[in-house]
């Protein structure tokens, strides 16, 4: 079976009757009510988005938000091996840019906020992400690169991630992102697997990238 068939289905199968209606509820401005009143289970709810192209194997977003809106951390990390698989066939650039965002994601913190506008995302669409995920500031910075990211399109590079960073003062954050691609490089050339932790001390935080 398809990868991101098997997993709508494992998460459908961790589905309580109470998040399914809560996730039909999430899903009434997408969904129209009759196609609502025959969704039985969460694979029904997923199969009518796809016919709607409002997710697909490349298109995780709303998947991730339903996830995120239930609080299911074990689901949502079901989500992100997928996506980890995902982007371990896609293409070199866009591969270091998912491991960018996973970086930025786990260290940079309230200060995505100010990397946000060095990356010309909007005071309004900054509000936006802090309206739609008042409580979770990892999809917080998560959201606020993929806005950037899309806005960018085919633009969109390491690069700009990581001059933006630096401008910012977060120069361990830019420094991790950079090493994992030396690291990702090196792999790709020998063929042999390359810990990110021996180009880098495990040891040194990123945490303190913003002092």
């Amino acid at each position: 079976m398809d990868p991101f068939l098997l997993l709508l289905h494992s998460v459908s199968a961790g589905l309580s009757s109470s998040e399914l209606t809560e996730l039909k509820f999430l899903c009434q401005s997408r969904v129209g009510k009759r196609k609502l009143e025959r969704v039985q289970s969460g694979l029904d709810l997923f199969s009518v988005l796809l016919e709607q192209n409002e997710m697909s194997p490349e298109n995780t977003v709303l998947l991730r938000e339903l996830l995120v809106s239930l609080r299911r951390q074990d689901l949502l990390r079901r989500l992100e091996d997928f996506e980890a698989g995902a982007a371990g066939g896609a293409a070199p650039e866009e591969r270091d840019l998912r491991a960018a965002f996973d970086i930025i994601c786990d260290n940079v913190g309230k200060d995505w906020r100010k990397l946000a506008r060095h990356l010309r995302v909007s005071d309004a669409k900054i509000e936006a992400i802090e309206e739609k995920y008042p409580r979770n500031l990892a999809e917080q910075v998560r959201e606020s690169l993929r806005v950037w990211k899309s806005s960018r399109k085919d633009d969109a590079a390491v690069s700009h991630l990581v001059r933006a960073l630096r401008a910012c003062r977060l120069n361990l954050v830019a420094d991790l992102i950079e090493e994992g691609q030396r690291a990702r490089a090196l792999q790709s050339e020998s063929g042999d697997p390359v810990s990110l932790s021996e180009s880098w001390d495990s040891d040194s935080p990123a945490s303190g990238a913003s002092r």
